[in-house]
């Protein structure tokens, strides 16, 4: 078995439309923009690299079961510590977010209690971010 390795994660996926993109992940998520050309933008995913390209977006359906909600699946998000969750959920409910699932706690008092909240991007890729108040039981059983 391989040590611990520290990694960045990267996903690409697709986009109808860069501008809109751009003005989601950068202006109402906060990313930062890397490299781009004429069919891709890459962006700083909250320290994690995400390659947005023009492209059919991949398709989707309500049927992750998780506590009392359904979910889309597949999906895609991030981690984030608890105060930082709170931060986002905060701006994206100002921002008048559509939300799949609502910001909310989930598994109250038990082994990985967390966070959560989904949402689309305009493309209707689903993301989902958990807050956690430590990452050490993000894998809690």
């Amino acid at each position: 078995m391989l040590g611990v390795m520290h990694s960045l994660f990267h996903f690409a996926f697709h986009v109808t439309d860069l501008d809109e993109a751009r003005r989601f992940y950068g202006d109402v998520l906060g990313c930062k923009e890397g490299r781009s050309t004429d069919t891709w933008v890459d962006f700083d995913f909250f320290s994690h690299q995400i390659s947005l390209h023009l492209g059919e977006p991949f398709k989707t359906s309500l049927t992750g079961h998780v506590g009392d909600h359904l979910v889309p699946m597949p999906h895609f998000g991030l981690v984030l510590q608890e105060a930082d969750w709170h931060a986002l959920a905060e701006r994206l409910k100002s921002s008048n977010m559509a939300f799949v699932v609502e910001p909310h706690l989930r598994f109250a008092g038990q082994p990985g209690e967390q966070w959560t909240m989904f949402f689309m991007d305009p493309f209707g890729n689903p993301i989902e971010v958990k807050g956690f108040a430590s990452f050490d039981s993000v894998y809690a059983s």
